[in-house]
């Protein structure tokens, strides 16, 4: 039996949505993960996506900032909401799905991005994002006694060499500093989550999720970060069937900076 997950920042559900639709008609996932919706709860756009086929979402918005979604083909229950650095801000979702026989924890995350000074002292934003990070170091992905876990989102670190265009240059560029790859590792290894997008891609090769709007190419130019991430429990893993970043989805009419990436699981 098999499913599929698919995780996108779409910078603005409302403003985005016909490429969201485009997305869904193309791709069909079986859960659709978002993140920075920018929508408080009372203006999501519940309608076309149930349209789509998602009669089970359940969101975490506020007005203009941050903002996370799970719609989902499969009904959806015990959702939880983490309010990390207690600041009120929408940046953290989970629910219970059940497939082939199995309970499955997913977590939809949008991390901090951090500002663009790699320095706490004089940038709160980046002091934020680290905070952020320590608190995710708690987070286990077997949690919850007979219960498998996938965690996704935007998590606005590229932790590998090849995760980046350039490791050299971007070693002093917020999403690639070693203070921030060095904290997402240990959230991965406090956590035993394993990363899927390098279990299918070998870590010498280059990988990317996100393009720059500063670009005046992007494709051309091709300077990308891998900042969107799916993991999972060490028990998904064998499971996986293959990953998909739509590349193309950068290109389209009006697009997010991020491009969505499908996570293909047999159970």
């Amino acid at each position: 039996m098999g499913f599929s997950i698919a995780t996108w920042n779409i910078n603005s559900v409302r403003l985005r949505m016909p490429i969201v639709e485009q997305f869904v008609l193309q791709a069909r996932p079986d859960i659709l993960c978002l993140q920075e919706t920018k929508v408080p709860n009372e203006l999501f756009p519940y309608a076309p996506l149930r349209a789509l086929g998602y009669e089970h979402i359940i969101i975490h918005g506020q007005k203009g900032y941050h903002g996370v979604a799970i719609a989902s083909r499969f009904p959806l229950t015990e959702d939880h909401r983490q309010d990390y650095c207690n600041v009120g801000d929408s940046r953290h979702i989970s629910a219970i799905f059940e497939r082939g026989g199995r309970r499955i924890r997913l977590h939809n995350f949008y991390v901090p991005a951090g500002g663009d000074e790699p320095d706490r002292a004089i940038n709160p934003k980046f002091g934020h994002k680290l905070d952020f990070i320590e608190e995710m170091k708690k987070l286990h992905a077997n949690a919850e006694q007979n219960t498998s876990a996938i965690l996704v989102g935007d998590l606005n670190i590229a932790p590998l060499e090849h995760d980046v265009w350039s490791h050299k240059q971007l070693l002093k560029i917020v999403s690639h500093t070693p203070v921030e790859t060095d904290g997402l590792i240990e959230v991965m290894k406090r956590g035993a989550w394993l990363d899927l997008m390098r279990q299918q891609v070998p870590e010498s090769e280059k990988l990317y999720t996100w393009w720059s709007y500063r670009a005046k190419d992007w494709e051309a130019a091709d300077r990308g970060r891998r900042l969107d991430h799916i993991w999972s429990s060490s028990d998904l893993g064998p499971h996986l069937q293959r990953i998909e970043i739509l590349k193309a989805a950068r290109g389209w009419d009006r697009p997010s900076d991020h491009v969505p990436v499908t996570a293909h699981f047999n159970l």
